[in-house]
């Protein structure tokens, strides 16, 4: 997975995104195996005309079934207004894009309090911070959480010794 390439695409197409998910959770504080880049995206339209325009420069594809999956360059233009959370395949890797995030609420009030990095190689990226991280593991069923994530980011925030 070349998670800089992926990265680099979307901030060159100037996408509002927010890094989450265990790629952030990995560049951030440990590592961890995971097997896709999550982002979160700002929810306006033109924010997604820019995501569609950098998923197709990744050569991405998808397809709400079997029979539908194809580049994402032959979708009509807004197809990401279509459901809430896609999971997508580029030859850089797997990319999921989220619409909306469960356990938050507000894109721009994850976006004010979020943390501006970068990868080991200089690839700039804006990740959640620990809070947000942790209220989305903590939205999702206890069975679904990754409880060493929740123990480290609790850790790390001064709730749990």
């Amino acid at each position: 997975m070349n998670i800089d390439y992926i990265l680099h695409t979307l901030n060159e197409h100037e996408v509002a995104y927010l890094l989450i998910g265990g790629v952030n959770f990995m560049l951030r504080h440990e590592p961890v195996l995971t097997f896709d880049v999550d982002v979160w995206i700002e929810d306006t339209g033109e924010n997604i005309e820019r995501c569609e325009a950098a998923l197709g420069a990744l050569e991405a594809s998808w397809g709400a079934t079997d029979q539908q999956w194809t580049s994402v360059r032959e979708h009509s233009p807004r197809w990401l207004e279509s459901q809430a959370m896609f999971c997508l395949l580029t030859p850089h890797g797997p990319v999921d894009v989220f619409r909306f995030v469960a356990g938050l609420d507000d894109w721009q009030a994850s976006r004010q309090s979020a943390v501006a990095e970068s990868t080991a190689s200089g690839v700039r990226y804006v990740g959640l911070c620990d809070e947000d991280m942790l209220r989305c593991q903590l939205a999702l069923e206890e069975g679904q959480r990754k409880q060493s994530r929740v123990a480290h980011l609790e850790r790390a925030l001064g709730k749990r010794e």
